[in-house]
């Protein structure tokens, strides 16, 4: 394998393993909103000796719906093996330069990871989808698309030293939009735990807290969020280029379009919100609101990234650019 087929290959395996850290929150959000969470008895098995659900006449659709999801969840582990296979087969494959120590310990962690939420899938089957380790389960998968998207902003990107874009005040808001962000996912999976769709078909367990107003918790959070994003986006139109910046007009653009693209996900994930909230939590607009938390998480990590650049040395990525560098580009703003 040539050097630059390696670098194509690992581009597309880290693009294809933050996608499927996508599609696997809308695949396990259908086996919950359809009531599928014990379609499968037991795990990993389908059924005691039987891996895979088996059509009968008195067979419903809840089995296949589940197992779908760990279908996903398998093709999800080869990819992020795949991930890992490559980044460390650099050298051996003649890429220069081969890539830091860190960014290779970063490539492991959503294999690691995907395979530690194979085992707490296994224990919410087992212990009948309770709240708290179904919201467990989730959560993981926001933490693995926002370690994906980091993976995939670092990959296209050098080794060296981190240059800020903007000055300190915008740097806190920036930090202080990423915890925000993961306050709101986290207070989303609660009221989703006190609500409905926190249990399957024939299992009722629900968070013992007040639905309406871990509603209204989560609903405010997401206004400091509005408020702390419209701050950012005022402070980097008021904001001039650094000069230790290369290029720095271009690098504060480029924030600049990164936080918009933050307002448009974040206005387009309120609208789902409030749709379901007001028209009684219908289950595919809480399938979309479950889809479009993950690409918040995406949005909101490439703003946050966009306030810092990275020289391409040491170990930027060498020799021919990739061939989705274009939807990569896309992605960073760039």
């Amino acid at each position: 394998m040539s050097p630059a087929t390696h670098t194509k290959l690992t581009g597309t395996a880290i693009v294809a393993n933050l996608i499927g850290q996508i599609v696997i929150i809308g695949t396990g959000g259908a086996v919950r909103l359809t009531g599928s969470g014990l379609g499968c008895s037991t795990w990993p098995q389908c059924e005691p000796g039987q891996f895979a659900p088996a059509f009968h006449e008195a067979a419903t659709y809840h089995p296949f719906v589940e197992f779908g999801n760990r279908t996903v969840a398998g093709l999800l582990v080869a990819v992020s093996a795949a991930v890992v296979l490559l980044v460390f087969t650099q050298e051996r494959a003649g890429v220069t330069p081969v890539r830091n120590p860190g960014f290779r310990r970063l490539a492991t962690v959503p294999l690691v990871l995907v395979l530690v939420q194979a085992v707490i899938g296994g224990i919410t089957v087992r212990i009948e989808l309770h709240p708290a380790i179904v919201g467990s389960h989730f959560l993981l998968s926001a933490a693995l698309v926002w370690l994906s998207t980091v993976l995939l902003l670092r990959w296209r990107e050098g080794d060296g030293p981190t240059v800020s874009v903007v000055g300190p005040a915008i740097r806190v808001l920036g930090r202080l939009l990423a915890v925000l962000a993961g306050l709101v996912v986290t207070l989303g999976v609660v009221v989703t735990g006190a609500g409905p769709h926190s249990g399957d078909d024939e299992v009722g367990y629900r968070f013992a807290v007040d639905p309406l107003l871990v509603t209204r918790l989560h609903s405010g959070t997401v206004w400091v969020f509005v408020a702390v994003l419209a701050l950012l986006l005022v402070a980097l139109y008021r904001a001039r280029p650094q000069a230790e910046v290369p290029d720095g007009a271009a690098a504060l653009a480029t924030a600049r379009r990164r936080a918009w693209l933050l307002v448009a996900m974040t206005a387009l994930q309120g609208g789902i919100g409030y749709y379901q909230y007001f028209n009684g939590l219908p289950e595919l607009a809480v399938g979309m609101h479950l889809v479009g938390s993950a690409l918040l998480i995406v949005a909101t990590t490439v703003a946050v990234f966009g306030l810092r650049v990275r020289s391409a040395h040491p170990g930027g990525i060498g020799g021919p650019e990739p061939a989705e560098a274009g939807g990569v580009r896309r992605l960073q703003g760039q």
